[in-house]
This record gives structure tokens, sequence and C-alpha cells, in this order.
């Protein structure tokens, strides 16, 4: 390499670590650490560093996506909670009874307003963990100093305080960056999800389809949630900001993106007919092989995005061709007679070849979206809440013992007034990693809780021995301080991917940071118990106090999730009646049915990892999910043909026979939906909807592709309504088992 390329691959280097969303992130926590040894050093007073360390933390754990504006506004809340938290532990530090039972109420409290929304969720939780800061804090310290009450609480804020400035001023001067990288991620995901979709036409015997399905729709989940994240991010930054071409630019990247995920999720056949029928044809394989190039094309626009630079999709526009070519052979091959099965199917592969060659066009103009019109309405959908009677309502919704929200502040709070009694008994001194520990495990369900708990004692042990090994071998402040830097660093750029990794980095910078004020090799046996005695809390807690086992909570978010397919289908049908306009009404059924699941498909996935009497209807809930994607897929094949009847919109809603199959269809998915979340027999009324799909599928020839493609496509939602009443009544049965176990269970206990 030439000394005049070296530049150019550094430049190129920078870049791409510039691109890499926990760079940023992990960036600020350098700022602010260094700054925060940098003044304890200056001050010639290694005490201050510890508060200020955990008070930097606090406020990094606080932090949320949002533009500049909000982002001060959210860090003077988090400022006065801090205040709050902080000053209430220093008051009645001293007065055990008094602060267990502000311990208690002020977790329970804290834990409810996360009902609001995930930024208040987020801030009451950092709230709770500098709470539990402060504690180790003036523990430390020796106790409350009688003379100086607000040393304390004023350099955990004045760390909060100055990590929160770097926030404000670094959303202000890079405002569109986490956008940016957001969308990039999301078009990453649905590359993925494209070449795993591509996986389900490969012409071939003996593979397992059911693995391939639900590996599909763990990507699907990950999908919608990079939609959700990336919809947030936009809003929070469109707010007056709409004539900015930037922001503009963005939003019709993220409707290019919704529009593809659509396409991509569509079902247009059953993928096993389609293998069998053109099994010693090449059409399935290039089916294949496009779909694969879209996918690729998808992280190549994600790539070009975060870099700034051209991407090329000839690959994928070879594909279409080569695709179109095949296709069109085996329609001159069919010109001798043909079965109907045959003519079907080749039909189903026409609109595939349709809906690919729209979404090759949607890519092909992603990158400069400008060039799209975009349809309808622009607006989006606000999920904050409109002012305090909003707030309080949404939290009045959730004192009910079937909210999990109220079950999990019952909980944590009940283990940390645990958590207390126990470091009162055991060890007073050095005792309140107990309450940190809790804290951090202690999760909503039983999975969650299981794995940050082998996670966060495999973490702080790792942490002891490598804080161990370092402090031995650089006795030097200096060195050590720098080391503690770098491990806060690596705490915040892994913790959200790696916890083990990042509670490892934390407990070594807690090591040697104490090892600058006093002997850190005397904190590691502490630690550890406490870690252990704070892990064991939380793990019966988790299991002991009103358990929130997933399969008590199957049968209500399978309801949840039929009913959003039911809405996605009504507003499907009031789009071909008046024509395709991407309204928000139709892009938020089409969101909410997506959404729901993916919360019922990692309701499974936490349901897995629960004790086995438990994990009684996981089969079933994933044949159910199965069926009920299937639906999707045939929902969102209609979506994605709208514009097919937008010349005559009045033609389709005047046929009766497509009438009667949308009124039986919504009909049918409503009974299913209220028998689930009752819990009782599911009774389909007549015509069966086997009989409306035989009416729908024969078609007269002279129709058109597209007024072929809407009976078809209801036809195929038709035939699964038995499966997937078949399916929700064996969710409905074990729900029954269930309850009479754990009420059998609670009655041996409570005569017990």
């Amino acid at each position: 390499m030439s000394s005049s390329e070296i530049p150019a691959a550094l430049r190129l280097s920078l870049r791409r670590l510039w691109t890499l969303d926990r760079f940023a992130y992990s960036l600020r926590v350098f700022i602010a650490l260094s700054g925060a040894m940098w003044w304890s050093w200056v001050q010639d007073d290694m005490h201050v560093m510890i508060p200020l360390f955990l008070g930097v933390i606090a406020s990094a754990l606080a932090e949320t996506d949002d533009s500049w504006q909000g982002r001060l506004l959210a860090l003077l809340v988090t400022l006065v909670c801090f205040s709050v938290a902080s000053l209430s532990v220093e008051l009645l530090f001293e007065w055990p009874w008094l602060f267990v039972v502000a311990l208690g109420g002020s977790s329970f409290v804290l834990i409810m307003l996360g009902a609001i929304g995930q930024r208040y969720a987020t801030i009451a939780s950092a709230t709770l963990i500098l709470s539990v800061y402060t504690m180790i804090s003036l523990e430390q310290r020796g106790g409350v100093p009688p003379d100086n009450l607000w040393h304390g609480p004023a350099l955990l804020v004045a760390g909060a305080g100055w990590y929160g400035v770097l926030s404000v001023l670094w959303h202000a001067l890079f405002a569109h960056q986490p956008v940016r990288q957001s969308l990039a991620t999301l078009l990453g995901e649905l590359g993925d999800y494209l070449m795993l979709k591509s996986t389900l036409f490969e012409p071939v015997h003996g593979v397992d389809i059911e693995q391939r399905r639900v590996a599909l729709l763990r990507q699907n989940g990950r999908v919608v949630n990079a939609l959700n994240q990336t919809k947030e991010m936009i809003f929070s930054r469109i707010d007056g900001q709409r004539g900015g071409r930037r922001i503009d630019r963005y939003l019709r990247l993220y409707f290019i993106a919704q529009d593809i995920h659509e396409r991509a999720s569509s079902t247009h056949y059953p993928y096993g007919a389609l293998v069998e029928h053109f099994f010693h044809s090449d059409v399935l394989f290039r089916c294949q092989r496009l779909l694969h190039q879209q996918g690729r094309t998808c992280r190549a626009l994600s790539r070009a995005l975060l870099l700034r630079r051209a991407f090329d999709h000839r690959e994928s526009e070879q594909a279409l061709e080569e695709l179109r070519a095949s296709l069109t052979h085996l329609h001159h091959q069919a010109q001798t007679p043909v079965t109907a099965e045959r003519r079907r199917l080749l039909r189903s592969l026409n609109a595939l070849l349709i809906n690919l060659t729209e979404l090759e066009r949607q890519l092909a103009g992603a990158y400069n979206p400008e060039v799209i019109p975009v349809e309808g309405d622009r607006s989006l959908f606000d999920r904050t809440p409109s002012g305090p009677r909003d707030a309080w309502q949404r939290v009045r919704n959730h004192l009910t013992l079937r909210s999990p929200i109220l079950r999990h502040a019952l909980r944590l709070s009940t283990a940390l007034v645990v958590g207390y009694g126990v470091l009162r008994m055991v060890h007073p001194v050095q005792g309140y990693w107990i309450l940190l520990t809790t804290l951090f495990v202690c999760r909503p369900n039983f999975g969650a809780t299981h794995r940050f708990l082998r996670q966060r004692i495999i973490g702080t042990v790792g942490g002891l021995i490598a804080g161990w090994a370092l402090i031995t071998l650089f006795p030097q402040p200096l060195v050590q301080s720098m080391i503690a830097v770098l491990a806060g660093v690596l705490f915040f750029a892994n913790r959200a991917t790696r916890y083990t990794l990042a509670t490892a980095a934390i407990t070594l910078m807690v090591l040697c940071c104490f090892n600058q004020v006093g002997n850190g090799f005397g904190l590691i046996w502490p630690r550890l118990i406490d870690t252990l005695l704070g892990a064991l809390i939380a793990g019966l807690a988790v299991v002991l106090i009103l358990p929130d086992w997933q399969g008590r909570r199957l049968n209500r978010e399978a309801a949840a999730t039929v009913s959003a397919s039911r809405d996605y289908l009504r507003e499907i049908r009031h789009q071909y009646q008046t024509g395709k306009r991407d309204d928000l009404a139709y892009r938020l059924a089409r969101r909410n049915a997506h959404n729901a699941e993916t919360t019922f498909s990692t309701l499974l996935s936490n349901m897995l990892l629960e004790p086995s009497p438990y994990r009684r209807g996981a089969d079933d809930g994933f044949r159910f999910l199965v069926i009920a994607h299937t639906i999707l897929g045939h929902l969102s094949a209609l979506g994605a043909h709208r514009h097919h009847l937008q010349q005559h919109p009045a033609d389709h809603p005047d046929d009766p026979a497509m009438a009667c199959a949308y009124d039986t269809l919504i009909d049918q998915l409503d009974r299913i939906a209220r028998a689930l979340s009752e819990r009782t027999a599911i009774e389909l009324h007549e015509p069966g909807p086997e009989v409306i799909a035989a009416s729908l599928e024969p078609q007269p020839e002279e129709n058109d592709e597209g007024d072929r493609l809407v009976p078809t496509q209801l036809a195929l939602i038709c035939r699964q309504i038995t499966p997937l009443a078949e399916a929700a009544g064996r969710l409905i049965d074990s729900a029954r088992t269930g309850a009479r176990t754990a009420e059998a269970i609670g009655q041996t206990s409570r005569s017990g």
C-alpha cells in the first residue's frame, strides 16, 4: 500500500467506526468519565471520583433518543428525580424503619411510572439505580456527614449533569446521525429477512420447512422492532422540522421500508404446493435467487446510507429479468391443455413476479427517495401521553393484578425490602451491592431473570478475577484510573448485547475506583457474596412473588394477534373500496398486526426458558403462531396489490361473493379472538370458511391478474380459518388446564 493510499484507508476505517451505533454512546461515556477522573486528580481528592463516576453511569443509563430539545427536557426531569432520590436516601439513611418503607414505596411508584411510556420507564429505572448508588457512596464515606448533608447528592447530580450536558450537545451537533443509523439497521434487518424468505422457495426435498418458518418469524420480529424504533426516532425530530430536507428524506425512506416489509412478508400461495408442482423447473430457483439478491441489495443500501456512498443493485435487476424469462417459458409450455391446479399456481407465480418487480422498483429508488412520490398522508402515530390526565389513565389501566407492570412493581419492591433486611442482618458494611444486584437481575418474567442472573454471576466472578490481577500488576494510581475509565466504556458498549462482558467490565471499574480511596482487595469477597445473595433474592422473588408465568397470558396474547389481523383485514377492505391510500389508519392497522405477532412470538420464546411444568401449551402456541403468520402473509399480499383495483375501485366491493368472504372472515376471526380471550368454546357459523373458499376459487378466464388475486388470497385465508380455530381450541384447553393446576398448587400451599 502506497503512502497516498494510507490516509484514504484510514479515513474509510474512521468513517466505518463512526457509523457504529454504539460508538457515539461509548465516546460520550469516555469523555464524561475522563472528565470526572481529571477533575478528581486536579482537586487532589480521589474520594469525589466514585460519586462522580456513579452519577455519570446513572445519567447514561437514563438516556433515551430524542431531539436536543427533548433531550434537554428529559435531562432536567432526570436531574430533579436524581436530586430528590439522593437527598431522600441521605435524610432517611440513619432511620432503618423509615428507610425501608420509603424504599419499598418509592420502588413501586417508580416502576408503575413505566406504564406511561418507555422514556418514563428508563428514567424511573435509572432513578432507582442512583438511589442505590447513593447508599454505596454513603457507605464509602462512612455514613451521612452531620455538617454537610448536600455534599454526596451534589457530587452524584454533578456527575449526572456533566454527562447530560454532553448528551444534549451531542444531540444538537449530530441530530440526524441516530436516525441514519437506525434506518441502516432497519434495512439490514430487512435484507436478512429477504434472504431467509428465499430459503422457503428452495425446491429440495427433506428440508425442515417448519424450522425455517420459525427462523423467519423471529427475524420478522427483529424487523418490526427496527421499524418501531426508527419511527420513534423520526417522530421525535419531525415536530417543527417538516420543512427540513434531511428529515423529509428519512421519512420517505421509512415509508419505503414499510412498503418493502409488506411486500417481503406477503404469501401468494403455500410454498409446499409450489415446490411440489414446479420441482423439475428452474422457476423456484429463480425466485429464490431474486429474493436473496434483493436481500443483499437491502444490506448494500444499508451500508451505502451509513457511508454516504452509491450502491449497486444490478445483480438483483438481472435476477428479476431471469425470473421473468423463466416464467414466460413456463407460460409457453402451458399452451397445451393444463389442469386447473397448474393454472392457479402459474397465476400465483405471476402475482409473485408483480410483487417482486414492485419491490425491486422501491429498492432502486430507495437511495434517492425524493423521486418516489409518497401516497396518502405522512402523519405518524403519537404514542406519547397527551397530558397529565392521559398519563394517569395509563397508570390506572395497569392497577390490576393481571398487569405485568403491577406484578413486577410489587415483586421488585418486595425483593428490595427483603434485600435491605438481609444486608442489615448479614453485614451492613458493603452490603448495598445486594440491592444493586437485585435491581439489575430482577426482571418482569422468569426467562429474562434467569438469563440475567446467570450472566451477572459469571460476569462478576470474571470481573473480580480480572480486577485482582490488574490492580496487582499495575499498582500505579494513574494506570488504575485509566483502566477504570476504559472498563466503564466497555460496560456501556456491551450492556445491551453482551451482558456477561458488561458485568465483568463494571466490576473491574468498581475495584479500580475503590482501590484509589482504600483497599480494593477488601471489596472482592463482599462483592462476590453480595452478588450471590442479590441474585438469590431476585431468583426467589420471580418464582414466589406473583410469578408472571408466560403460559397464563398465552390465550390473551393469541387473542390480541387474531384481533389485530381482523382489524388489518378491515382496513384492507376499506382500501379496496376507496382506492389505495397509505393513510395513518391503514399503516397503524398493519403495524399493530405485526406488533401483535411479534409480542406473541416473544412470549413463546420466554416461555421456553421457564420450568417444564409451566411450559404446557408452548408447542400448541408455536403451531398457532405459524398459522397466524400464514394468514398475515396472505393479508400482506392483499395489501401489497392494492394498486390493481385503484382504477376501478367500485368493481370489487360490489361483488357479492367477495363481500360475503370479507364479512365471513372478519366475523370468524372475531369469534376466535373472543373465544381465546374468554377461554370459551369456538363456534364457527355457517357457511363455513371452506364453502366460501370453494365459491371463490373458480374464476372466469377473462379476468386479469389483478381481478384473480383478491379472491385467490381471500380463499387461501378461508382455508386457514379452520386450522386456526383448531389451534386456538388447543390453546384454550391448555389455558384451562394451567389454571386448574395453578389453583391446585395454591390450595396445596395454603393448606400446608
